[in-house]
């Protein structure tokens, strides 16, 4: 899936790791007008091109290169 899109995701914006839940629940503490990016897409550095890219984007924002991936939970 890596390189097709960037993933918005659910997770407010942290500057670090420091606090973040452990079991991959969405992490609801932080700056809730920004959202985590995830992953690289064409329009991008190839070294951006992994999971653990990441950085904060405003909410909401619109670029060419965002997408996002529906999960359902049980």
């Amino acid at each position: 899936m890596l390189g097709n899109a960037l993933q918005w995701t659910q997770d407010f914006w942290n500057d670090s790791y420091h606090g973040a839940p452990t079991n991959g629940a969405t992490w609801t503490a932080g700056d809730c007008a920004w959202r985590v990016v995830r992953g690289g897409s064409w329009g991008f550095v190839p070294r951006s091109d992994r999971a653990a890219f990441r950085f904060g984007s405003a909410s909401p924002v619109k670029y060419l290169q965002l997408g996002f991936r529906l999960a359902r939970t049980d």
